[in-house]
């Protein structure tokens, strides 16, 4: 019993109810106007839904009136772009147009039918309505008085329930409109990503180069060494903190551009943190750097990062040779070092990984591993 009252105490059973009215209203005025033709509203509405406008306010309607809560993905909120999309319409407005009249017919005749079968248990006779005319009246009649009225309430719930469903139909989402959701849901995700990349990339290079640098320190027992640390691991922490703040625009700002990212031609900030760290740092760049197209550059620059971090977490105060080369179609990065027994083998560690997957996604190669004595990370890159 308490099932079959819920809807009841639903306010979408109500809404869904005064939405069919809505159509009602205008249906009304004509007929004041011309009684004589009342198909003129209905042929009206096939204009009227070719305009794409309409669209969108017919789904801002079944939002608030039909979806449960105020609001449902089901129903598109943009204009028709296409034919398919404002005839959708119009099948909609004309199928809303009889759902109206069929709902203001029961909600008029059913609560008047119950009226004249208590008018007739009572003693009355019933001759003006034309589906119960009562000439014999009888007291049995009060019997049949709860069947309109729950006749009348299955039909506020499942007129409800139909055009709210056929609504989802007309006016869910066309196949553009579900393609572009998908996209922007994909793009939401690659961003994700690349902001833990981001992350990964700069905090960890500088938690490593401090880690290194405060080790360095202690053990050296140099003031003026020391001094020389501190100094490298704050102008490090700096620089981290300058990456982190773009990273978290991204976050606030949905629409702020990539290009204030690091690229390749800030290449020295990271090769003087290397140094600072200890480590013996050789770099070669060959070709014009400054004309790599702005994602290759900054993508490259991540590369770099990673791969110094990687020689200073895992190999400590080794000599690394950089080569950075900018040929016709490539740009070829090239991180060396001698080769310890701490440096992980190949596919290990999320680093080697984010390294792959950054050349992946710009269609280039990474290549990772021992290679004549040396640990080698050789990446290549297309410029276009």
């Amino acid at each position: 019993m308490a099932r079959f009252l819920r809807p009841l105490f639903r306010g979408t059973t109500y809404t869904r109810w005064l939405h069919l009215w809505v159509p009602m209203l205008f249906v009304s005025v004509w007929l004041f106007i011309d009684s004589t033709k009342p198909w003129v509203p209905a042929a009206m509405l096939i204009p009227l839904g070719l305009i794409p406008a309409v669209r969108r306010g017919e789904g801002v309607q079944a939002q608030f009136m039909l979806a449960r809560g105020g609001g449902e993905e089901a129903f598109s909120v943009a204009p028709s772009v296409t034919w398919r999309d404002r005839w959708r319409t119009v099948l909609w407005l004309e199928v809303r147009m009889v759902g109206g009249l069929v709902a203001t017919a029961l909600t008029v005749w059913l609560p008047v039918i119950a009226f004249d079968l208590a008018g007739a248990a009572t003693g009355h006779t019933v001759t003006d309505n034309p589906f119960v005319p009562i000439s014999d009246p009888h007291w049995a009649y009060a019997l049949l008085v709860p069947l309109p009225l729950l006749a009348l309430y299955g039909a506020v719930v499942a007129l409800g329930a139909l055009v709210t469903a056929i609504a989802r139909r007309l006016l869910g989402p066309s196949p553009s409109q579900r393609l572009a959701a998908l996209e922007e849901r994909t793009e939401q995700l690659l961003e994700r990503t690349r902001i833990a990349r981001e992350l990964h990339d700069s905090i960890g290079h500088a938690l490593t180069v401090a880690v290194v640098q405060a080790g360095a320190a202690r053990a050296a027992g140099d003031p003026a060494f020391t001094d020389r640390a501190l100094g490298a691991i704050e102008d490090t922490g700096r620089a981290a903190l300058e990456d982190l703040e773009r990273v978290l625009g991204v976050l606030r700002e949905a629409e702020r551009p990539v290009s204030s990212r690091p690229t390749l031609t800030e290449a020295d900030r990271l090769l003087e943190s290397a140094r600072a760290s200890g480590a013996k740092v050789d770099a070669e760049v060959t070709g014009p750097v400054e004309t790599v197209p702005g994602p290759v550059s900054r993508e490259g620059y991540r590369i770099l990062q990673e791969s110094l971090t990687n020689v200073l977490r895992h190999a400590g105060s080794v000599p690394a040779r950089i080569r950075i080369e900018c040929q016709d179609a490539w740009l070829v990065l090239e991180v060396r070092n001698p080769l310890t027994a701490e440096i992980p083998g190949p596919g290990r560690g999320s680093g080697l990984r984010g390294i792959r997957e950054r050349a992946a996604l710009l269609g280039g190669s990474a290549r990772t591993g021992p290679d004549q004595g040396d640990w080698q990370v050789r990446v290549e890159l297309p410029l276009r």
